[in-house]
């Protein structure tokens, strides 16, 4: 490193995020912060998956029918959450996406903060609470 480079500022850390104030909101530290953690998601999503085809393919051959079908229902669960971790990464990188357009926390319906709380909780949120409460409410009220 020359003399004049400057090293990378470190990470925020969660601490940091939720106490910062209001003007802060969306900065390149909290962005990074975020992309940060959607990018470990991701990883951490995909060795799982890496590790359940693994397991899947491994093949287990049981004259009992009782074992055999034990291990159809595991197999069958296990594809299950595959198929959810699979819609999570996609919710990830449409996150990633938003961080790069300069959408990330902003409610994709109002245009109002999503909340450091929220994105805290739920990283790939989209909608700030209230307009996921009035979504819900939608949804139920059409019975669906």
């Amino acid at each position: 490193m020359k003399a004049n480079d400057k090293a990378p500022d470190p990470l925020p850390t969660e601490e940091e995020i939720r106490n910062a104030p209001p003007a802060d909101y969306m900065s390149a530290r909290q962005l990074a912060f975020f992309r940060d953690r959607l990018i470990r998601e991701r990883d951490e999503l995909l060795e799982s998956a890496h590790r359940t085809t693994l397991h899947l393919q491994e093949f287990e051959s049981t004259p009992d029918p009782s074992d055999r079908a034990s291990l159809e229902e595991d197999h069958t669960l296990e594809l299950r959450v595959r198929d959810r971790e699979r819609k999570l990464l996609h919710k990830i990188d449409q996150a990633i996406a938003r961080i790069d357009n300069g959408t990330y926390g902003w409610c994709e319906d109002t245009g109002e903060p999503i909340g450091v709380a929220r994105l805290l909780a739920r990283p790939t949120a989209t909608l700030s609470v209230e307009a996921q409460e009035i979504l819900e409410a939608r949804r139920k009220m059409r019975g669906g």
